[in-house]
């Protein structure tokens, strides 16, 4: 697919890579329709993208994909305004950081809400049409965390998995319908995402710097990844090297070497 001309629909476009695909899409696309929770951040963004881009038909919607009534008012405004989405970023995620024991029931129900349930009914909704016209690409964001169990990532890991597999099936059945599907799987990158999923009193969890790849490189990257029809992309090359050998690895393997990782202590 070829995103010039295209009418996009990117979730969680208020800041970080969301916003950032945003911002790369402006000069392309014919429309631009973002959903996030933050509305003054949304009203921000489509001011500074009308001054650049007088052009482009751009407007957004206020909504907490956790909430279901909310998604499903999203999925009936866009039935109602007769919006055409043949470009599709589901990229809003939600994260916890800390042992499962003590997390937080709320937050959990949350991430999964976010992380898949709002994802996939998207993408139920708006794939018949990009089917009928033969034309459309959904852009699924993943993590690299999706790889592995990850102990003090649980739930998040394991809906991150679930993004990478529901991508790669799916795009085996759009094979030949003109639709195409990449999985974007990033591992650490300079957003707000850390902060916001540490805990009350713990510190953002961090890793080397040489690990990190700058948002702008990442959606650059992940946009030439959809448009060469690549089925999963993994930016930057130590985390690429990195999870070539944990997929290569054997699970027992794994288990055996995570006995040997610092781990946190378990308040209950």
């Amino acid at each position: 697919m070829k995103f010039d001309g295209c009418n996009a629909l990117i979730t969680g476009a208020s800041a970080g890579i969301g916003r950032e695909f945003v911002r790369q899409l402006a000069s392309r696309a014919k429309s631009l329709i973002l959903v996030a929770r933050r509305e003054q951040r949304l009203n921000d963004l489509c001011e500074e993208l009308n001054q650049r881009y007088p052009n482009l038909a751009i407007s957004f919607r206020k909504t907490d994909l956790a909430d279901l009534t909310q998604l499903n008012e999203l999925l009936a405004w866009l039935d109602r305004e007769r919006i055409d989405v043949d470009l599709l970023i589901n990229n809003a995620g939600l994260g916890d950081s800390g042992p499962f024991a003590t997390s937080d029931p709320l937050r959990n129900e949350q991430m999964t809400l976010v992380n898949m349930v709002a994802l996939t009914t998207l993408t139920r909704h708006l794939l018949p049409r990009m089917m009928a016209t033969r034309r459309g690409g959904i852009l699924n964001v993943s993590s690299s965390a999706g790889f592995l169990p990850i102990p003090d990532f649980a739930v998040y890991a394991a809906t991150k998995a679930y993004v990478t597999s529901f991508s790669e099936a799916l795009r085996v059945e759009l094979r030949g319908t003109g639709v195409s599907v990449c999985a974007l799987c990033p591992g650490p990158v300079h957003t707000e995402f850390q902060a916001v999923a540490k805990r009350p009193g713990a510190q953002p969890d961090t890793g080397p710097e040489f690990v990190y790849v700058p948002v702008e490189g990442v959606v650059r990257s992940a946009l030439a990844a959809l448009e060469a029809d690549r089925p999963l992309f993994i930016p930057g090359l130590p985390i690429k090297l990195g999870m070539f050998l944990v997929r290569a690895t054997p699970m027992p393997i794994l288990r055996l070497l995570s006995r040997f990782a610092p781990r946190r202590g378990c308040a209950i």
